[in-house]
Parts: structure tokens; sequence; C-alpha cells
């Protein structure tokens, strides 16, 4: 659909093509409908039609404000999800400090690898709604580098038991970013949504006003609002792609921490 669409195009030609385009075409609706209808048949309308359009604007408005409430909490729960997968291979990764040997060595470098994948690929493919299989390898990779230790006492225990469970958010919180990807606004939603717009604003053709120009103003704030929207929803249904977008910040700078030198120690007395 048009709307899906445009989820993943900038958000200026977005504008252009749903706002503006539309709210023209909203536009010519009262003029060609004037030239065809007499005013004096339109204005028998007001009273009736007038109590139907509120009915309707209202039960669109509902629609229309929660598909955007919902199309922002889906964007929020991307981004929290990105920090939290961040801080996941943070913590496991100052874990792998404790565990050392050869497994903490493969499991810093393989920790350092999958960020590196995954800014590299796994963000470009969420962009079609895919996932990368080369992320999928490093993230296994990962669990066979943890699995080769072998605690001696409780704390290594106790040390390998938390890795697990950092290792494993980390599988959660990227399958979560895979899910959200395609986009959050079902196509079921989108068809009433684009529907219930046509209808809402073609109903305004039913009325008559005594001045032309005025009710194609009213019709064009009307259009504008609506397809504002809709914009909002564009927008943000597809977390990771188009302009606005949740981007792989908090994984970028936690590379950055890991890359860093380590600072000089004090002289030893």
């Amino acid at each position: 659909m048009l709307l899906s669409l445009l989820a993943t195009q900038p958000v200026w030609l977005s504008s252009i093509l749903l706002v503006g385009m539309m709210s023209l075409v909203a536009m010519a609706g009262p003029v060609v409908v004037r030239r065809r209808v007499d005013l004096t048949r339109l204005r028998r309308n007001n009273e009736v039609a007038g109590f139907l359009f509120a009915t309707i604007g209202v039960l669109y408005a509902v629609m229309l404000g929660f598909a955007v409430i919902s199309a922002w909490e889906k964007f929020s729960d991307a981004e929290n999800i990105v920090a939290q997968e961040a801080a996941a291979v943070a913590t496991l990764y100052r874990l792998a400090e404790g565990i050392g040997g050869d497994p903490g060595i493969a499991l810093r470098t393989s920790l350092d690898r999958y960020i590196t994948t995954v800014v590299a690929e796994d963000w470009p493919a969420m962009e079609h709604g895919e996932g990368s299989h080369a992320v999928t390898e490093t993230l296994s990779a990962a669990y066979r580098a943890l699995l080769t230790f072998t605690p001696s006492d409780s704390r290594g225990a106790a040390l390998l038991e938390e890795a697990l469970h950092q290792l494993d958010m980390v599988t959660q919180t990227r399958r979560t970013r895979l899910v959200l990807a395609p986009g959050i606004i079902p196509r079921v939603l989108w068809l009433v949504l684009s529907g219930g717009a046509v209808v809402t604003i073609g109903f305004t053709l039913f009325f008559g006003t005594e001045s032309l120009r005025v009710q194609v103003i009213m019709t064009a704030i009307l259009s504008f609002l609506i397809f504002s929207g809709l914009l909002i929803i564009t927008a943000i249904d597809h977390p990771f792609a188009g302009t606005v977008k949740v981007r792989p910040d908090a994984l970028l700078a936690l590379l950055e921490d890991f890359r860093a030198p380590a600072p000089p120690q004090p002289p030893s007395r």
C-alpha cells in the first residue's frame, strides 16, 4: 500500500506526496462538486449531514490517535531495546575480563566482532525488514567461546551463570529488533486508516457553504490535519528505516570504549 511504501522514504518526500499532494486533491473536491451540483441542493444536507459527519470525525480521530500512539510506543520500545542490547554487551565484556584465559579472550573478541558486524550488516539489512546471517554467526561464536569456560569454584560458577544470562539478553534484544524492523502498523490498520481518511474528507463534499473559497479552506485544513497524522505514522512505522529511525549510536559508543587505550597506571612506590 502507498502509506506503507512511504514509511521507508525521506520525510520531505513523504510530506510532499502525502500531505501536500493529497491536500491539493481534497481541495479540488468542493470545486468539482460545486460545478456539478447546485448550492441549494448541497445546503439541504447541512443539518442532517452535520450530525453524521461529527460521528464519523470522532470515530476516525480515535482510530488515528490510537495508531499514532501505538506507533510511537513501538518506536520508543525499539530505542530501549538497542540501549538494553548495548548494556548487556557491555556487562558481558566486563564479565569476560573476570573469566580470563583463552575463554575470556575469545569471548571479548567475539563481542567486538559482534558489534562491528551489527553496525555494518544488521542495520542495513533491517532497513529492508531483514537480519544479517553474519551477525547470527558471530553471536553463535560468542556462545561457543563462553561455553569453553569450565569453572573450578563457586565464584567461577556464578560468573558463568551471569555471563550466560547477559548473552541470552543480547540474543533476545537482537531478536526483538528483527521483529520490529519490518514495520509496526499491520496492513489491516493501514487499510482502515486510508479508507477512513477518504471517507472523512469525502463526507465534506455533501456540504455547501455560501462561499466556495471558505469551504475549500476548511477542507484544506481538515486534510492537512488528517494527512499530517498519517505522516507521523509513516515516518516511525519502520523504526530502523527512513529518515526518522533508531540508530546504532549506543553500540558505536560501546565499540569506542572497547577499543580505547587503557589509562596509564600510576607508578608504584
